[in-house]
């Protein structure tokens, strides 16, 4: 089986979840689509696909003009059933084509915050384990409705949290895929994000928090994504 990792931007990659395909022994490419206008195979040739975060946002087409191109990708991989997984940024990407709207959230959501899983999460093959919710490490500005028949899974005070469409495409906002270098990295950058300066997170507190919470957070990323690797291993 080979999976396709779609990454907005070189420190935004699969992080943890890359280590559980490779340990599962599946195969994933990596496409930083803002540099590269093809993936490194024809998209039918995935058996899953998942889409990562980054600095950019849903309604920056005319910023970002792969944005479009990865939305009608992402469209016809639901149209085929395919198992998907989108985290953040591409949770946002994956509610919007399936027909919610993403917008920015009354606030932002930068370190680590509650999530509680929603009965509907109970059966849910990548969820329902989590339940009854979990500190989950999170860094976004934006947020997304549910879409048209989706079924809710997870919110946190802020926002929806999580949603299936269909019975094979995932939508997440926090970051479980995470490392603690991943982290380490957007901290010391988080000048380069408005709200982050906005909302004066203490660059210092939320390292040491991080540094205290990300092996635990590791072992549920890697659990999540197995067992993403099991839907698409049945289904394939």
């Amino acid at each position: 089986m080979r999976a396709l990792a779609i990454v907005h931007q070189a420190d935004a990659g699969p992080g943890v979840f890359g280590d559980a395909f490779r340990d599962q022994g599946v195969e994933l490419d990596e496409w930083l689509i803002a540099e590269e206008p093809r993936p490194p195979r024809d998209p039918s040739d995935y058996a899953a696909v998942l889409t990562f975060g980054g600095a950019m946002h849903v309604d920056q087409e005319n910023r970002h003009p792969w944005l479009g191109d990865e939305k009608a990708l992402l469209t016809g991989l639901i149209e085929r059933g395919v198992p998907l997984l989108g985290v953040c940024l591409g949770a946002q990407l994956v509610a919007e084509v399936a027909g919610a709207t993403a917008r920015p959230a009354r606030e932002p959501e930068i370190g680590w915050y509650g999530v509680e899983l929603l009965s509907e999460a109970a059966g849910d093959p990548l969820l329902g384990p989590l339940t009854p919710g979990f500190t989950a490490f999170q860094w976004h500005s934006y947020e997304f409705d549910l879409p048209p028949g989706a079924t809710p899974l997870a919110r946190s005070p802020v926002c929806l949290q999580a949603y299936r469409v269909g019975e094979l495409a995932w939508g997440i906002q926090f970051h479980a895929e995470v490392t603690e270098e991943i982290v380490e990295t957007w901290i010391a950058d988080y000048r380069s994000d408005p709200d982050a300066v906005r909302i004066a997170i203490d660059p210092k507190r939320l390292l040491q928090e991080t540094r205290q919470a990300i092996d635990a957070w590791n072992e549920l990323g890697r659990g999540l994504c197995e067992r993403f690797i099991e839907v698409a291993t049945r289904r394939e």
